[in-house]
């Protein structure tokens, strides 16, 4: 059974929503579910990417132009690219506006779970593929692990 989180009302608009992103479709909207939610509700809004191996998962860090970057450069850049076309997109979204960041090499459920223990959020928030079928029950999900590894409400989006 998950500990219930309690929370003192003075620091309810300080406690962040915490939305992880990969640059895919189901990320941004996750990430505008998030920022909506943030705006609606009060709470800043702090965005994660992991920046993961592309050997496991080629394909999100593809260079233009025959470009030598490393992964994690590569990362950031393409971290601001995604932000600045969702904030140019969505100008009333304040949280959009204004809003903290994460950037960490590793694995993703691990890293998420790591970084959700650190910065403690109201609620997570990530995109799902939403795999159905046999390669479900065979690969198993992201965003099914860290729903049932969270210790904080997650809300999946598809």
């Amino acid at each position: 059974m998950k500990k219930k989180q309690k929370y003192d009302s003075k620091e309810i608009g300080t406690i962040p929503i915490l939305a992880a992103i990969d640059f895919s479709n189901s990320s941004r909207r996750a990430l505008l579910f998030a920022a909506d939610l943030a705006d609606r509700i009060n709470h800043p809004l702090h965005v994660l990417h992991i920046i993961h191996d592309p050997g496991n998962e080629p394909g999100y860090y593809s260079i233009k132009k025959k470009q030598v970057l490393r992964i994690e450069e590569r990362a950031a850049e393409m971290f601001e690219l995604f932000m600045a076309d969702i904030r140019s997109a969505n100008p009333e979204q304040k949280s959009l506006q204004n809003f903290t960041y994460s950037l960490v090499s590793g694995i993703p459920v691990t890293r998420i779970l790591e970084i959700e223990k650190k910065i403690k959020p109201f609620m997570l928030v990530l995109g799902s593929q939403g795999r159905t079928g046999l390669s479900h029950l065979m690969l198993g999900s992201k965003a099914e692990q860290i729903v049932q590894l969270s210790k904080y409400p997650v809300t999946i989006v598809k």
